[in-house]
């Protein structure tokens, strides 16, 4: 078992990035459920994003302990190259969001963070870790990163919903200039001094990943990723009273909360996958989507962007509506119509045997 792909890790992927894609899609006035919190708080929809870090840290030590974890020029050079990779496609489709409205010279208001920014950099600095750290203190240092952030957040106003007073607005736009962040919230919630709560996040998924690995048998491995879901969750709902859950400055307490559900699921899918055995119809789908996770998101961020620019998307949205003239279920049925696309997408890749990796 410890040799053999992790199934259940694949369907959990895939679950992620078709939520990242229906939340990411809705058109209108969508459900509150499916909408990011203004500013402290949680909903379904402020987990996608914190379930694939998660994720990506469980990939991380799986896919480094290949190489026993060795600092080797080969492995530093794959860990250089996928980083750089990650950021410049992220880069490339906040350009090519200007570029297809007629602004290919846009670089002097291109908005340099976002999604999968935030990825490359938080598998880059989880990835020297695992290359050069003892990981007996990978407990030692996500606490150490999220104590930093705390103080960090406590000393510079981080909770302020104001970008005039809020420490983590302040020195991204002193460093980058308010044209080349997020508009539309106080704090750029991909933003550089953020990434280190994201370091730690993905880490927490790091140490998940090695209880996996290490544990023997896939009950043993099921307990363990359970226990460490639900320990991060009640110290995370605890922590959130004098810390609150607030994505866009990606709080400790939302850390432990978020990374502590997705235990919890990864813990589930392996006892009802891994364990059980469930029939694959159930999961195909998520499978599907898992096996290319980034190429499919950024499938779906280039049709969102091709769907705006044309009127795509304003003529099925409008054919939708008049068959279903609640606002928030139109919505929902056009986000299910583009997850949907892209599933096909997904499905004729699986089919043959393509899976596009970095």
């Amino acid at each position: 078992m410890n040799n053999k792909r992790l199934l259940s890790l694949d369907v959990l992927r895939g679950l992620t990035v078709a939520g990242m894609i229906l939340v990411n899609n809705g058109y209108g006035e969508s459900f509150q459920m499916l909408q990011h919190v203004r500013w402290n708080g949680m909903t379904p929809c402020d987990l996608v994003f914190p379930f694939f870090l998660f994720i990506m840290g469980i990939s991380c030590y799986l896919s480094l302990s290949k190489t026993n974890f060795q600092p080797t020029a080969g492995v530093l050079r794959k860990i250089v190259k996928r980083t750089v990779l990650l950021f410049a496609i992220g880069l490339a489709i906040n350009w090519f969001d200007h570029a297809i409205w007629g602004e290919p010279l846009c670089f002097g208001h291109l908005r340099l963070w976002a999604v999968l920014q935030r990825i490359a950099l938080c598998y880059f600095f989880a990835s020297l870790f695992a290359v050069y750290i003892n990981h007996r203190y990978t407990l030692h240092v996500i606490i150490g990163l999220l104590v930093v952030y705390t103080i960090i957040l406590l000393a510079g106003n981080g909770y302020a919903e104001d970008a005039s007073a809020n420490i983590l607005a302040q020195i991204d736009l002193a460093l980058f200039g308010p044209e080349h962040l997020y508009t539309k919230s106080p704090v750029d919630p991909e933003g550089l001094v953020g990434t280190i709560s994201g370091v730690a996040h993905v880490l927490l998924g790091f140490y998940c990943g090695r209880q996996i690995k290490t544990r023997q048998t896939i009950e043993e491995k099921t307990i363990a990723v359970f226990v460490l879901g639900a320990v991060c969750v009640i110290i995370g709902f605890l922590l959130s009273y004098g810390l609150p859950l607030n994505k866009r400055i990606w709080s400790p307490s939302y850390v432990l909360v978020s990374c502590g559900l997705a235990a919890l699921l990864q813990a589930l899918f392996l006892y009802a996958i891994d364990i059980k055995g469930c029939s694959r119809r159930w999961y195909l789908p998520f499978q599907v989507f898992g096996m290319n996770a980034l190429a499919l998101y950024v499938c779906s961020e280039l049709l969102a962007i091709l769907f705006g620019r044309f009127g795509i998307g304003a003529v099925i949205y409008d054919a939708i509506h008049a068959v279903i003239h609640h606002l928030q279920w139109a919505s929902l049925a056009y986000a299910l119509t583009i997850v949907g696309i892209n599933y096909l997408v997904g499905y004729i890749l699986w089919k043959r045997q393509i899976f596009i990796k970095l």
